[in-house]
């Protein structure tokens, strides 16, 4: 019943959060040469350079490699970058949190909206792809928006254990920085899961996004249904990681304007 009363008090804030959201998103192309262009050309360097490494160099063989990757950068990308600036949004505006009060979880909430903002920019490019490689569309798009839905879920309940201790031991932002390395390559972003001998693979799929990227990629790409213990994984892993970071946020919350 808290966590109720919590969204709905969240929902009364739904344009102060677009605001903030809609402000970062602009101030981060503020002083950039290429501005927004640069959320097109950023996962077009990625895709180029892995391209060629992946396809001529070590000979990997998938059917619409250049989606496959192009989709397996974006997703990881808005994972990426809504938990990096979610991990940032609290310690960033120590003004606001000492002088104002509201809910500081809008902060994190806009952080990762923010995040959704910049990625649906890369989508562009990844749309334009499918119309050039003449991808068919089939029924099982259906599944796509669940899909990215649990995916910005979870990423907003990491953020908000991020963020929270981001507060208290700042050394939180530099261990992160160092787990997204070693997940990039952890993740199936790069590769498919089937290189890997079976028992592996279940290792593997322990990991909500490395189900997250197959999925998508299965019904997004491939015109195959989700599998429906994968959607299932996601979705009770979704709402777990958001419950605890809710927890977690709120147990140290009260403190935030002492520590910043």
């Amino acid at each position: 019943m808290m966590i109720v009363r919590h969204l709905k008090e969240l929902y009364g804030y739904r344009n102060l959060i677009w605001q903030l959201a809609w402000s970062e998103f602009k101030l981060r192309y503020k002083n950039s040469i290429l501005g927004y262009f640069w959320s097109l050309l950023e996962p077009m360097l990625m895709l180029v350079v892995l391209y060629v490494v992946f396809s001529n160099l070590m000979r990997v063989q998938v059917e619409y490699f250049q989606l496959f990757l192009l989709l397996g950068i974006i997703l990881w990308n808005f994972f990426s970058r809504a938990t990096t600036i979610g991990m940032f949004s609290i310690v960033g505006k120590p003004s606001m949190v000492k002088k104002i009060y509201f809910p500081r979880d809008i902060f994190v909430v806009s952080s990762c909206i923010t995040a959704l903002l910049m990625s649906i920019f890369e989508s562009f490019i990844f749309i334009m792809f499918m119309a050039f490689f003449r991808v068919p569309i089939s029924i099982n798009l259906v599944y796509a928006p669940f899909i990215l839905l649990f995916l910005f879920i979870l990423s907003l309940g990491l953020s908000l254990v991020l963020s929270a201790l981001n507060v208290y031991y700042r050394d939180v932002q530099f261990i992160w920085q160092v787990l997204l390395q070693i997940g990039f390559f952890a993740t199936p972003v790069i590769y498919t899961i089937d290189i890997f001998p079976e028992n592996l693979q279940k290792f593997i799929l322990l990991n909500p996004i490395a189900r997250i990227l197959t999925s998508a990629r299965d019904t997004i790409i491939y015109s195959s249904p989700a599998k429906t213990e994968d959607l299932l994984f996601i979705c009770f892993s979704a709402i777990i990681f958001l419950l605890v970071g809710y927890i977690i946020f709120s147990r140290l919350e009260p403190r935030f304007a002492e520590e910043i």
